[in-house]
């Protein structure tokens, strides 16, 4: 009994450990994900085109953004394992250059976004449509900046256990986020009623907010004052810059394949007509909220595997890895129940149910959901797993298998299955669950498999 005891003391404690980490970062994730969803929410009470809209203008946002999240990424396992191997010096030239990463990416990802007509045209989306798609994007572009350096500097404070800071930042950006739609969206407070603009211009305002409120934080703080994380910012640090991009490139197209699967589902869909595209919003923005959850989650798995590399404790890597795993999972059964049992309370978030207009589009978005139900545990996991593959820097055969799961199995499903077999929709999504339960099961197998991979040779720290 006593040596069984002792046994499980390190899963305990790593539990404790993983979960005072991970809850801020949960919470931040879902507020972060509110300031998205009461856009969605604004655009479905301006009508069902408004809402179909500015879905096709996060299908071509956010994909951009969150591949660049991933790239911004590879800070958190960096400096995870700087501070476990108490290098401050390392700890500061990894945030200074995850500033020049951003802004690299920022003058990448801009003009896609400014110059969407076309590329929205060409993909078969109707022009009344597109119209207003380009009216928010042309406002929302200018959000990415600050999302980016936002990232990296919740990476360093992750990485130094405030993770609770980075909730009350987001907090306050998800209030300040409802005051701006509530006031640019429907023109209150004596503002002019700019609609989709107003959205977007609300999303930007708020993600300037989080970044300087992060940066202040980490500039004047004590804990934090040491790094100086200021310092020769424009001098250029080329080894730690190509290394961070090394390890990130491979991270952003892994994320940029995933969502970039749920964009192209959009674009399907728009194929199928307008109330598909709005239901398709309905459920996927559904399953993004339960998705914050294991997604901050994930954070606390990176950073929890790379301060046992940084510590040169490979032995807490699987303690971590399969801690998070577990508690993932517990989770999405729980949103699997509730898409299962309550779909038209969770879609009436989103639509009007006296409205009959709406009818027919709710109808579809309970189905979704359906399917949405199916595959949270594989969403889950594929996650978790991916976050514990970047705690040990090993993101390129990941990347790889990603881009098999989703676009090779997942596309390929969801086409046959919508249209050769006339599903629709439902065929869609159907394939969407195809594609991660591969990625799902393969990462998870990598990652059981990490010591005959040795995978432990990738991840000393840069």
């Amino acid at each position: 009994m006593a040596t069984r005891f002792a046994l499980a003391a390190p899963w305990r404690a790593e539990f404790r450990a993983t979960f005072k980490l991970a809850w801020p970062l949960v919470l931040a994730q879902i507020a972060q994900i509110s300031l998205y969803t009461t856009d969605v929410i604004v655009m479905g009470r301006l009508g069902v085109r408004e809402l179909a809209a500015g879905t096709l203008a996060t299908a071509l946002l956010h994909p951009l953004l969150i591949g660049g999240f991933g790239v911004v990424t590879a800070t958190a396992a960096v400096i995870a394992q700087a501070v476990g191997a108490r290098d401050p010096r390392s700890v500061r030239r990894t945030v200074r250059q995850g500033f020049w990463m951003a802004v690299i990416l920022s003058v990448l990802i801009i003009p896609i976004l400014l110059n969407a007509t076309p590329i929205l045209t060409a993909l078969g989306q109707d022009p009344q449509t597109i119209v207003l798609t380009e009216t928010y994007l042309k406002f929302a572009a200018w959000s990415v900046p600050g999302s980016l350096g936002f990232v990296v500097l919740r990476s360093l404070m992750a990485a130094r256990g405030n993770s609770g800071t980075v909730l009350v930042i987001t907090l306050v950006a998800v209030v300040a986020n409802i005051i701006a739609n509530y006031a640019l969206v429907f023109g209150n407070f004596g503002f002019p009623r700019l609609e989709l603009a107003g959205a977007a211009i609300a999303t930007t305002i708020v993600s300037v907010i989080m970044f300087l409120f992060a940066l202040a934080f980490v500039v004047f703080h004590r804990r934090y004052r040491r790094f100086f994380v200021l310092m020769r910012l424009f001098r250029p640090d080329w080894g730690r810059l190509i290394a961070l991009f090394r390890i990130g490139l491979p991270i952003g197209l892994t994320l940029l394949s995933e969502v970039g699967l749920f964009g192209v589902a959009i674009i399907m869909m728009g194929w199928l007509g307008t109330a598909e595209v709005a239901a398709h919003a309905v459920a996927a923005q559904t399953a993004a909220i339960t998705f914050m959850v294991p997604l901050g989650l994930s954070q606390a798995t990176t950073v929890r595997v790379g301060l046992a590399i940084g510590a040169s404790n490979p032995g807490n890597v699987g303690i971590a890895g399969w801690t998070s795993l577990v508690m993932a999972l517990g989770f999405m059964v729980l949103a699997s129940a509730a898409m299962i049992l309550f779909p038209r309370f969770l879609a009436s978030a989103f639509l009007d149910l006296s409205d009959p207009a709406n009818s027919v589009t709710l109808g579809l978005a309970v189905s979704y959901l359906g399917v949405a139900a199916l595959f949270q545990l594989v969403d889950g996991a594929q996650v978790t797993m991916g976050a514990a593959l970047r705690g040990l820097n090993d993101t390129r055969v990941p990347m790889v298998l990603s881009l098999v799961g989703y676009w090779a199995i997942g596309l390929t499903v969801g086409y046959v299955l919508g249209f050769v077999f006339g599903w629709r929709g439902l065929g869609i999504w159907m394939g969407l669950a195809a594609g991660l339960t591969f990625v799902a099961v393969v990462l998870t197998v990598r990652f059981a498999r990490r010591e005959k991979l040795r995978l432990y040779d990738k991840a000393s720290p840069i």
